[in-house]
């Protein structure tokens, strides 16, 4: 024992009246187990397949592979430091811990639809109230058929037909008279209005197109506002609730629903919010397919001039998380690639139910990895598709709309014709009945 520890000793036990230890003085180092390493699916939903990830059939050469893992250990490594590190056995501070874009959150049951706007809760009205819309007409409040948040749907009757009529064929959407509503009656008053619609249909000899009819509006106790609609038959979110849809389905909904995005493109608008619970099915006419929803229309061409690519001009993540555009997770205004993208990742989740940032809860997460297949379209295929043959219908849509610019006007004919065309060979039509 070196005569200097010994002097260390005498002087602890002196002072303390124990025995202590000198300091150590080797290099402090962090030690990692790399043999509790959760594997790579566990960033995924355990519901959710991922049947090339876990057989190690992925190209380990892919961007996006190396990606993932590199974004995973990350991970690993800032959650086991804002855990509590240990230097020797002893827990040592860990200064400004910063989590990472793709860290684990937990998924607490079915992945549902995640508005990061906050808005002002809407009350419901109860069934048998009247409101009175703009022109004076009088509706009855006649069953409440589903609510969220921010937004309230009841079948209404007009007042002056409820004495020979028992079924309702009109809908009334009722949310807070300065919310997220008043967008969308903006976007029906400039345009969507049922003369424009019918103009269009007829010069581009259209036998249909989905966009809402809008009979009727107003205001209701000073602290409503409503919109009145043809009734549009079932939300496609309702009858696709615990199953799929085939490949020929998703090919016919796709198709009908681009011919509603080139319209309100051509009129300055971007729909922004595309997903199952925006699409409406009419009864008994299935291949009549409505796009809905336009409370986060945004105007993205005014008077001919598109609007600048700025990043954080916005609120991000503004939308459904699951299926919104890179461009909205960055706060950037959506354009025309944002509707297009969107419609590519609702039908990879109608066709195989397999988006990879499905049930993450996280909007930065998500956005990590959609970020990561924008870049990589094969790998984004592989991990949906899994042990299944990739759609070539799928994969050249989704491989164009991902190298859209921001700007850019899309070729909607040579998509609309790539996806009729695969729909054909699979012994479909537009024509025909849809399948859900």
């Amino acid at each position: 024992m070196h005569a200097d520890e010994l002097k260390w000793r005498f002087y602890m036990y002196n002072s303390t009246g124990f025995q202590a230890s000198p300091p150590n003085p080797h290099t402090v180092t962090f030690k990692l187990n790399a043999e509790v390493e959760p594997p790579l699916q566990s960033l995924f939903s355990p519901i959710r397949k991922c049947p090339r990830l876990a057989k190690g059939k992925a190209n380990v050469s892919s961007p996006a592979t190396k990606k993932m893992e590199e974004g995973k250990r990350l991970t690993d490594i800032k959650a086991d430091r804002a855990e509590g590190s240990t230097v020797d056995g002893s827990p040592v501070a860990v200064l400004s811990p910063v989590s990472s874009p793709v860290s684990r959150s937990p998924s607490k049951g079915k992945s549902k639809a995640k508005k990061t706007k906050h808005a002002s809760p809407v009350e419901p009205l109860h069934e048998g109230v009247e409101v009175t819309d703009t022109t004076g007409k009088k509706w009855k409040l006649m069953k409440l058929l589903s609510q969220s948040t921010t937004e309230v749907i009841y079948e209404v009757l007009p007042t002056a037909s409820q004495a020979n009529s028992k079924e309702s064929d009109h809908i009334l959407k009722l949310g807070a008279k300065d919310g997220r509503i008043f967008n969308e009656q903006n976007f029906l008053q400039r345009a969507a209005k049922p003369a424009s619609v019918g103009k269009w249909i007829k010069q581009n000899k259209m036998d249909f197109l989905g966009i809402p009819s809008c009979v009727g509006f107003g205001l209701h106790a000073d602290s409503y506002r409503f919109l009145i609609f043809s009734n549009m038959g079932q939300s496609l979110q309702s009858a696709i609730e615990h199953d799929r849809l085939s490949e020929r389905a998703v090919l016919q909904l796709t198709c009908r629903i681009l011919d509603v995005l080139q319209y309100i493109h051509s009129n300055e608008y971007v729909h922004a919010d595309i997903n199952a619970e925006n699409i409406y099915i009419k009864p008994g006419q299935k291949s009549q397919v409505y796009l809905v929803g336009y409370c986060h229309a945004f105007r993205y061409c005014p008077g001919g001039q598109h609007v600048e690519y700025r990043e954080a001009s916005r609120m991000p993540h503004e939308g459904t998380i699951e299926f919104i555009s890179l461009d909205a997770h960055k706060g950037a205004a959506p354009s025309r690639r944002s509707d297009l993208q969107s419609l590519g990742y609702c039908m990879l989740q109608w066709y195989t139910g397999a988006l990879p940032w499905i049930g993450l809860t996280q909007p930065d997460q998500v956005a990590t990895w959609k970020q990561t297949f924008m870049e990589d379209v094969p790998a984004l295929l592989s991990h949906c598709f899994g042990t299944k043959k990739v759609s070539s219908a799928f994969q050249t849509y989704l491989t164009a709309v991902m190298a859209l610019q921001y700007s850019e006007e899309p070729d909607y004919s040579a998509l609309r014709a790539r996806l009729s065309a695969a729909l054909l060979q699979l012994g479909g039509s537009l024509e025909q009945p849809l399948s859900v």
